[in-house]
């Protein structure tokens, strides 16, 4: 049963909206101003507010800015009820980051068809695409069978040997990268030539979008750790995706919080780290995204990949290894590492 938080200071208009809604199967948790409405979101999570403007103590702008900015609450569809019609007062609404604006005196139905769009389209940003057909589930979604129809016609395929460049820092990007197979490493290179590698990504990851979104020159460069098939989706098509739909806007900014959080703490951990630390966290973000099965066998990663991962120098990386393999947390047979104690691993790195 979807749970909706009805916000609105008039009793008369909030019992018969709740009535409303519970009579079509939704569980109703009721405020009658903004400041108990933004206690109630915040102790228990709806699947959808629907909040008045003009109330006492916090009105519905005031409730938006502050559940809007906080990680529990953010992507909760937001509809407005009101009896102000303003154009002003709906463009600020809708800038806000509001999903839907509904006037009273307002129909039962109107008010029914709202929610249910909404949370429709709020299901579609909370499914998980992690294989490429759940990007075509995605465009079928949110972009119609006509968008499948072009972005199958542009796709192109790409094998990728290891060591090869997929796009050097400084060019101009043209496409969108999907991992089909094989894994990928993203990296800056400093002027005597040293590697710092600042990202990982495994099949089922998205990868180049950063300088897409901000229509700028790569920031660093990619390659192969292993051979890779990679599906190459054009600028074009995602920028259209990514204007025409809220839903995947959201998807990938997601992605990009992630990854700046990512990067934050890694930075954070180069500066104060030990050794042992960085090569741990190294190996640990190399071995996670694998399969079981992988993990079993054992995966060849190259000395320089952890150094640069670790942010130290190769000899200092191999001789740390040496001592993770002596203290059994690790096992080097024929150039592949498996990893013995995970947990023992993990627990290095705090």
């Amino acid at each position: 049963m979807k749970k909706i938080l009805l916000i609105e200071d008039n009793l008369e208009i909030r019992e018969n909206t709740a009535e409303i809604l519970e009579l079509d199967g939704f569980e109703v948790i009721t405020a009658e101003n903004g400041k108990i409405g933004v206690e109630k979101a915040l102790g228990s999570i709806p699947d959808l507010i629907i909040c008045d403007i003009m109330m006492p103590v916090l009105d519905g702008y005031g409730v938006l800015h502050l559940l809007s900015k906080n990680a529990k609450t953010e992507g909760i569809p937001f509809i407005f009820l009101t009896a102000k019609a303003d154009r002003r007062d709906f463009r600020r609404g809708m800038e806000m980051g509001a999903d839907d604006y509904i006037t009273k005196p307002f129909e039962e139905l109107e008010l029914l068809n709202a929610i249910e769009s909404r949370l429709k389209k709020q299901e579609l940003v909370n499914k998980k695409y992690k294989q490429m057909e759940g990007l075509e589930e995605l465009i079928k979604d949110v972009g119609g069978d006509e968008d499948l129809r072009i972005l199958n016609q542009n796709r192109e395929k790409r094998n990728y040997p290891k060591k090869s460049d997929i796009y050097r820092e400084g060019a101009y990007p043209l496409y969108l990268f999907y991992i089909e197979k094989g894994r990928v490493k993203t990296y800056k290179t400093n002027e005597d030539g040293k590697e710092l590698i600042v990202g990982l990504y495994g099949e089922g990851d998205y990868f180049g979008h950063v300088n897409l979104m901000t229509d700028e020159s790569y920031s660093e460069s990619a390659a192969p750790i292993e051979d890779c098939e990679i599906s190459l989706i054009p600028k074009s098509d995602f920028n259209d995706l990514l204007h025409k739909n809220r839903q995947v806007s959201q998807k990938f900014i997601a992605i990009l919080s992630k990854e700046i959080k990512e990067n934050e703490e890694q930075l954070i951990k180069l500066a104060y780290n030990s050794v042992r630390k960085r090569v741990s966290e190294a190996l640990v973000k190399f071995f996670e995204p694998m399969n079981p099965e992988a993990l079993k066998e054992g995966i060849k990663i190259s000395r320089d990949d952890i150094s640069n991962v670790a942010g130290t120098s190769l000899e200092t990386a191999i001789r740390t290894l040496s001592d993770f393999k002596d203290e059994k947390l690790i096992e080097i047979v024929s150039g592949k590492i498996r990893i013995l104690e995970m947990d023992k691993l993990k627990a290095l790195r705090n």
